[in-house]
């Protein structure tokens, strides 16, 4: 299994690929959005599944499971870019909600270890949690209290179950302090004067949806007379882009 200071670089790589800085907080979903080959659908998943990876030599797909946060949508799409960008060894995973650590299979075990580890470091990489703690924060190792950690949380858009896990793990939190942080959630964030949205599964109306390669694609094939207008639509109802089929609703503003 690799050392977190190897998916640390790992992150930080993809990072630079994606034109991002080690330090800044990510909008992971927007950031997908850019890549040519991928695919993206949200559709909402039993409680025990996170996400799906799925990839061969000429398409990356993803799916998350809607069900779940906010916090840990953009946590498994960033566990999910680990399995497409730094391991070959599989074409299709179906990531799991908790790691099994019952597996017989130890190789899958360390896998979605290390695409957890990244998916932190992804998100917030090592440098960045440092210096958020202490620059902005101007707090040292054991310092922090619950309000500290819901600044970090909602700066970075992470979970609070993925920034107690990580505080620990560097040391920034005893397990004690940790254990005291798991409940009253929302309320802790209301106090502070932040929404919820970080800690809530998304509206009924975002559940299901797709972007990426496949809408693009449809879109080519139309235009170069490859399908018919039907098969078109159809392509893009499979994909619960009916308001593209149907029409969006509300007029544009030009702002």
């Amino acid at each position: 299994m690799k050392k977190f200071i190897e998916l640390n670089s790992d992150a930080v790589t993809l990072r630079k690929q994606f034109g991002i800085d080690m330090y800044s907080p990510i909008d992971v979903f927007t950031m997908v959005k850019t890549a040519d080959d991928m695919t993206v659908v949200f559709y909402p998943m039993s409680q025990r599944i996170s996400g799906v990876c799925i990839k061969d030599k000429t398409s990356k797909i993803i799916g998350i499971n809607s069900s779940m946060t906010l916090g840990r949508q953009r946590f498994t799409l960033a566990h999910e870019l680990y399995h497409l960008y730094f391991q070959d060894d599989h074409e299709v995973i179906i990531c799991t909600s908790d790691l099994d650590k019952s597996k017989e299979n130890l190789q899958e075990v360390e896998s979605e270890r290390e695409a957890d580890m990244f998916a932190s470091y992804f998100l917030i990489t090592y440098e960045a949690l440092k210096d958020y703690v202490y620059n902005k924060l101007g707090k040292k190792k054991y310092e922090l209290d619950l309000k500290d950690v819901v600044k970090i949380e909602q700066f970075f858009g992470i979970s609070r179950q993925a920034i107690l896990w990580r505080l620990t793990f560097e040391g920034y939190l005893s397990w004690k302090e940790a254990e005291e942080m798991k409940t009253g959630i929302k309320a802790s964030a209301l106090r502070l004067g932040y929404d919820t949205k970080l800690y809530e599964p998304a509206p009924q109306n975002e559940k299901f949806n797709t972007f990426g390669k496949y809408i693009a694609l449809a879109e080519e094939l139309k235009e170069k007379n490859y399908i018919s207008n039907g098969k078109y639509e159809e392509l893009l109802l499979a994909a619960f882009k009916g308001d593209i089929v149907y029409g969006i609703e509300g007029e544009d503003q030009y702002d």
